[in-house]
C-alpha cells in the first residue's frame, strides 16, 4: 500500500474574514473567524489522508494546548503523527491570517523559538517504509536530514519550495520534484519572470521543477520545453492552503505514477476545490470528490 511522509511544520491559524484586506493602521471588525490546524507539510498531509493514501507527519510541536490541538486535530483527519516530537515546556508556532472577500489573504507567522531545529532525530525513522517524502522549507534542517535520508533509500522526494529567509538551493538540489510557489521561485532565483526563474531554478537540481501561480495556473519544464495548464474556475471563498493541498495531492498522483500532465490537473482539482470553503483544511475533497469534479471538464 501506498504511503507518504511528510516532514516540517505544523501550526496553530487563527482566521479573521473582513471584507477588504487593511492597508494601513487602524481598527478593523471581523465577519467571522475560526481557528485550525495549518502548516505546509501538515496540511498536506491531512490532503493526502483525504485522499485515501497513508501518510505520517514527520515535524515538532510543543507540549502546551496548541501543540496537542495540533496533534489532535491531524489524528482526527487520519494522519499519523507517531514520529512527530512533542517539546517539553515549548510553545507551539502560530499564525495570524486575514481573509478578504475574494479569498486573499495576509499571513502573519510566529514560527516557535522553542521548538530545537536539529533534525538528527530522524535517523531513527526507517525511510525505506516511504514511496515518497515530501517536505517543506519552514524546517530547513529536517528537509535537509529527511531528502538526505530518502536518497539514501532509494524514495522519490517532493518538495514544497514556498517562501523561507533561508537560502533552498541545497533542499532544491535534493528534489526530484522542486514546486515552487511564485513568491517562492522569484526569492530563489531573483527572477521577476516565472519562465526565465524555473530555467535557472532547473540549473540546480537533476529533477522537474514546477511553479504554483494561483488563478494564472502552473508552469512546470519538461524535457526542456515550457509546459502550462491553466487553473480551474471555482468561486474562491479562502485560498489558505491552497498550495499546502495542491502539493500533497502531487505527492498522490506521483506515487500513483501519473503522467506529469495528469499529475498536475489531479493536484490543481484538489486545490481548487479547497478553495471554495474557508480555512486551510475544510474544504479538501475525497477521491471520489474530486474524480467526479475531473469528470466535469473530462
Amino acid at each position: 500500500m501506498t504511503r507518504i511522509a511528510c516532514v516540517g511544520i505544523t501550526v496553530q491559524d487563527r482566521i479573521y474574514s473582513l471584507n477588504h484586506l487593511p492597508e494601513g493602521g487602524g481598527k478593523y471588525q471581523s465577519n467571522h473567524y475560526m481557528e485550525t490546524g495549518g502548516g505546509p507539510a501538515a496540511t498536506a498531509a491531512v490532503a493526502i489522508a483525504r485522499l485515501g493514501v497513508e501518510v505520517d507527519f514527520i515535524g515538532r510541536v510543543g507540549d502546551d494546548s496548541c501543540g496537542s490541538t495540533l496533534l489532535n486535530e491531524l489524528q482526527g483527519w487520519g494522519v499519523n503523527t507517531t514520529y512527530c516530537r512533542q517539546y517539553p515546556n515549548a510553545r507551539s508556532s502560530q499564525s495570524a491570517i486575514l481573509v478578504d472577500q475574494d479569498g486573499e489573504r495576509i499571513i502573519v507567522n510566529y514560527p516557535s523559538p522553542d521548538l530545537k531545529t536539529d533534525a538528527q532525530w530522524l535517523e531513527s525513522i526507517d525511510f525505506t517504509r516511504y514511496d515518497i517524502v515530501l517536505a517543506d522549507v519552514r524546517w530547513h534542517e529536517g528537509t535537509l536530514k529527511a531528502f538526505t535520508l530518502a536518497r539514501a533509500a532509494g524514495v522519490m522526494t517532493v518538495l514544497d519550495a514556498d517562501m523561507t529567509p533561508q537560502d533552498i538551493a541545497p533542499l532544491v538540489a535534493l528534489a526530484d520534484h522542486a514546486v515552487f510557489s511564485a513568491p517562492g521561485l522569484k526569492r530563489m532565483t531573483g527572477r521577476e519572470d516565472a519562465e526565465q526563474g524555473l530555467k535557472h531554478a532547473a540549473k540546480h537540481t537533476d529533477g522537474k521543477v514546477y511553479v504554483t501561480q494561483g488563478n494564472e495556473g502552473s508552469l512546470w519544464i519538461e524535457n526542456e520545453h515550457l509546459c502550462h495548464l491553466p487553473a480551474f474556475s471555482v468561486k474562491v471563498v479562502d485560498t489558505t492552503g491552497a498550495g499546502d493541498v495542491f502539493h500533497g495531492a502531487m505527492a498522490v498522483a506521483l506515487a500513483e505514477k501519473m503522467p506529469t500532465e495528469q499529475a498536475i490537473r489531479f493536484a490543481s482539482a484538489v486545490a481548487a476545490m479547497k478553495c471554495t470553503q474557508a480555512g486551510g483544511r475544510a474544504g479538501i475533497p475525497n477521491r471520489e470528490q474530486t474524480e467526479s469534479f475531473l469528470s466535469l471538464y473530462a
